[in-house]
């Protein structure tokens, strides 16, 4: 199920009722996107400059476009990366902020990556470290409880915060590649109320393999596949094909599973394709009776090449010699 956190929009009222024996849930907590296969820094540090040059992305995500439910608006989430490499010590470093609101929730999450690459055999060896601070806030005064409980304020939010720390490999060959990664590995624990609402940040392990498939014409093909799972006690999967012809123009296809099947599109700009769009849409089709029909997801990425510097020795002439 897409984008199910501690606080379910369906269950969220359920939950609460039973807040005095405090709440503990396993259900996916991370934001999940659709594009996931242009943003391996959120979910494997290992890819912090992977690529060289400097990545910068910004994705904005509407969930649910139009849900009107009785805790709250669609969940919206935004995500911002920047990475670089340092070349001559085989390391790279990346950041990423994501800002994520569900009902009367709301999670920010700031992340700094480095990452080391070796080459091995014929590709590339990348691991990662990632830490940073993780915030959520929990806004009582949008709770809708069927049963108010005294030990849970009528109004007013509440802010807590948390260190957060991860790690992740991938190996990259050029023709496939395949990574395992894992966030949330202290498992930072939140408890609002006085502790009545105890949410624990629960570990989550992400598998990741593609498979670049070269044509003729300049078409390439990717098929790809991301499994996910929350203390190996949930797990879920999404699965897509992206199409590009010339490295300018992309478009695929992704399911998520018993959850949605998506369109993603894209186009690069610039003569040296450094600027691109993206978009997804996703049309769901299961659980339709907590969810609206659509979600769109609107991605903007640049890759500033980094810029080296040649010197051509130049023959200089004097009357006596030349050197």
């Amino acid at each position: 199920m897409d984008k199910l956190k501690t606080f379910s929009l369906k269950f969220l009222p359920i939950f609460l009722l039973a807040a005095t024996l405090s709440v503990k849930v396993t259900a996916q907590q991370d934001a999940q996107f659709t594009q996931y296969m242009y943003n391996g820094l959120f979910y494997n540090p290992a890819f912090a400059g992977k690529e060289k040059g400097y990545n910068f992305s910004a994705l904005h995500r509407t969930q649910w476009a139009n849900y009107s439910g009785s805790n709250g608006p669609a969940p919206i989430t935004q995500l911002l990366t920047a990475s670089g490499s340092l070349d001559d010590l085989n390391l790279g470093y990346g950041l990423t902020f994501v800002n994520d609101n569900i009902g009367p929730t709301s999670n920010q999450e700031v992340n700094l990556s480095v990452g080391y690459h070796k080459r091995l055999r014929r590709g590339v060896l990348s691991v990662g470290l990632s830490g940073g601070i993780y915030s959520s806030t929990l806004k009582y005064d949008e709770l809708n409880l069927v049963n108010p409980d005294p030990s849970v304020p009528l109004g007013g939010r509440e802010t807590q915060m948390n260190v957060n720390f991860g790690l992740g490999a991938i190996y990259d060959n050029g023709n496939y590649y395949i990574g395992a990664s894992t966030k949330h590995l202290n498992e930072p624990g939140f408890d609002f109320g006085d502790g009545a609402i105890e949410n624990t940040l629960k570990n989550h392990s992400y598998l990741t393999a593609g498979y670049r498939i070269k044509t003729f014409a300049f078409w390439t093909f990717e098929p790809s596949i991301l499994l996910k799972t929350v203390s190996f006690n949930n797990f879920s999967y999404d699965v897509s094909v992206i199409a590009t012809h010339n490295q300018k123009v992309s478009g695929g296809f992704a399911y998520r599973g018993e959850e949605s099947v998506s369109l993603l599109v894209g186009y690069s700009l610039l003569k040296d394709n450094s600027l691109r769009i993206g978009y997804a849409f996703d049309l769901v089709v299961g659980g339709l009776e907590a969810k609206s029909p659509t979600s769109h997801e609107f991605m903007l990425t640049y890759n500033l090449p980094q810029v080296s510097r040649e010197f051509q020795r130049v023959i200089q002439r004097t009357p006596r010699y030349r050197f």
